[in-house]
């Protein structure tokens, strides 16, 4: 009998449109089998003597939807195209200058034509009416050039289906930061880009005391001195150590973050990055200055900075779901994570890169972001509920045990291959987050070193989801048991297509539609956003890279609670906080059509 391995249209579509390997009209990749055999062969082709074996390895790895590594790979791996197998990237630093600005275009553009999605820091262009410094003209500001960067995303289609992504950050320090803030309350604007403001420490301690905030830019060269009661030292993107910054302006820091939760209550953007934190956790700590992510957040970078992605599909590791008697194979769970570390760590020798200091920063950290989906699914199917205790307690279990094996099998690949080449073992066993792990992982690394020097990134996971017959996304909870989604096609029509969670068809193949739907299946506006929060929390302590996750806000939360949101996710100790409430400009992700939960979706394409 022919193995079905699509269990819904859409599911088929996606790999159809994103993932098969054609060489013009004619598809090399005939079934999704091939997809996987050509994924491994790939893969397995760095292996040498034992390439046989690891080949088998890698497809078992990969078939049925077991290991989904990111759309990149995916769709890159094995085939003649030019392309990245990295999903994530953040470009170099801006230069402040007519040629320094058109050259990181020109380098973003040849990233997302290979299929990238980039992060940029915008913090190094001089704020809008200082004068400019070599013609003496009026400088126009940051975000009057992020204009140009969303006109050129928009003319840039990236290999298969996938448009490109770009993530804007600015300092919470810089004084266009309140243009920054209001720049996509406009609907038109910036659509390509997501917005995070880069919040510091010393800003959110100002935030609490009801303090003055200074808005600051570095001076120059060419800078009239100005008083020197005028000047603080700060450490800035693009700079050694702390520099001399010019007080432009003065702003109650209240105020300023006011501006930053309204605009996110009302427009869901910018987010917040937590910069301090993520630099201050960060295993490369002594090597590197990071002040962007990726698009979706969660893989902090420095400039030229890349990461390959992939995700354990934890519904893949569970027998006998919904009965006394279901369990989670915590044996194959290991193993497979064991896998998947050798697997990506191969990606950064096999995959092109559009530009040559992003290879040389790849293999010179040799990053990966090893994460999970399906999370919500797996606990409806083990009885758990998602917003309570036991299913926290039991994701703090699996987390620890992905993070743990993860860097074991780091340490044995650094055994075998050699340690990443920035890897300096006494500082790097010095990091905070290293001197969480066991002792035995720590004497490992430091008696052996280690191979990649970070191993763990929650990524949102949306596309390979739906590939892998709808399984929730990464860490979210369900968001709906039945939704309509509506795709353009490629003639420029649209399709709609009604999709049902995988784990609630799963109950429904083996209760019946009529069976009463039992409350493990919280859906994601059920769960309150400190529930949410505390979710996160959680994962985000076994996550060396970071966390993207959504925290869903009722329509009428109102702004006070909204606030308090934010301020626990930072004394939570997230890396950062990205929130979703129904508003004018974005309106509704999906929105409910019969209490059977069904929902419908706005039109949209297909990312990679």
């Amino acid at each position: 009998m022919k193995e079905r391995f699509f269990k819904n249209e859409l599911s088929e579509l996606i790999w159809n449109r994103n993932y098969r390997y054609r060489e013009h009209a004619h598809s090399i990749d005939r079934t999704i089998k091939d997809t996987w055999h050509r994924i491994a062969n790939a893969l397995a082709s760095l292996e040498g003597e034992n390439r046989e074996a690891w080949q088998q390895k890698f497809y078992d790895l990969i078939r049925g939807f077991r290991f989904l590594p990111g759309g990149r790979i995916q769709a890159g791996c094995g085939t003649q195209l030019k392309v990245t197998l990295f999903n994530c990237f953040v470009m170099g630093t801006i230069e402040d200058s007519i040629d320094g600005i058109f050259n990181a275009l020109k380098e973003g553009a040849l990233t997302m034509q290979q299929g990238g999605g980039v992060g940029y820091d915008f913090s190094t262009l001089r704020p809008e009416g200082m004068p400019a410094k070599v013609t003496g003209r009026v400088a126009s500001g940051p975000v009057s050039f992020m204009h140009t960067w969303d006109a050129m995303c928009k003319t840039i289609l990236s290999s298969g289906n996938r448009r490109g992504a770009m993530m804007a950050t600015l300092r919470c320090d810089h004084p266009d930061i309140e243009t920054f803030i209001e720049a996509k309350q406009d609907k038109t604007a910036l659509r390509n880009f997501n917005l995070s403001v880069l919040v510091t420490d010393a800003f959110m301690e100002a935030v609490n005391k009801r303090h003055e905030w200074q808005l600051v830019f570095p001076l120059s060269e060419q800078s009239r001195i100005p008083d020197p009661s005028r000047i603080v030292h700060r450490r800035w993107p693009g700079k050694t150590g702390e520099v001399p910054c010019s007080i432009i302006k003065t702003v109650p820091a209240a105020c300023l973050w006011e501006k930053i939760i309204h605009a996110s209550y009302d427009y869901a953007e910018p987010g917040v990055l937590f910069i301090d934190r993520i630099n201050n956790e960060n295993n490369l700590y002594y090597h590197e200055m990071i002040s962007a992510t990726n698009p979706c957040g969660e893989i902090p970078l420095p400039p030229y900075g890349a990461c390959n992605l992939g995700s354990i599909n934890l519904t893949q590791f569970i027998s006998g779901a919904f009965t006394a008697q279901c369990a989670f194979d915590q044996r194959s769970f290991v193993d497979t994570v064991k896998t998947a570390v050798r697997m990506l760590d191969n990606v950064i020798d096999l995959s092109h890169y559009p530009l040559t200091v992003q290879k040389e920063q790849a293999h010179g950290s040799r990053r990966i972001g090893l994460g999970i989906t399906g999370l919500a699914d797996a606990l409806a199917m083990l009885g758990l509920k998602y917003d309570e205790q036991p299913a926290l307690g039991w994701t703090r279990n699996l987390m620890q045990t992905l993070c743990y094996s993860a860097y074991s099998a780091s340490i044995e690949l650094a055994r075998e291959r050699g340690p990443f080449p920035y890897f300096d073992r006494e500082k790097y066993l010095l990091g905070t987050f290293i001197k969480h792990l066991p002792e035995e992982i720590r004497t490992g690394i430091g008696q052996y070193g280690i191979r990649n020097s970070h191993l763990i990134a929650i990524a949102p996971t949306g596309t390979i989801s739906l590939l892998a017959n709808n399984v929730s996304s990464g860490i979210e909870p369900i968001f709906n048991l039945s939704y309509e989604r509506t795709v353009l096609n490629e003639d420029g029509g649209s399709s709609i297509y009604t999709l049902t969670d995988y784990a609630y068809q799963l109950w429904i193949n083996t209760h019946g539609q009529s069976a009463s739907v039992p409350d493990v299946f919280v859906t994601a506006h059920q769960v309150a956003p400190e529930k949410h929060i505390e979710m996160q929390a959680l994962i985000q302590q076994y996550v060396d890279n970071a966390v993207s996750k959504t925290i869903n806000i009722p329509r009428d939360y109102s702004y006070q609670e909204y606030e308090s949101v934010y301020m626990l996710a930072y004394n939570k100790g997230l890396k950062g906080c990205t929130t979703f409430r129904p508003n004018p400009i974005t309106g509704e992700i999906l929105s409910p059509l019969h209490p059977h939960n069904l929902v419908s979706s706005t039109c949209c394409e297909i990312p990679g």
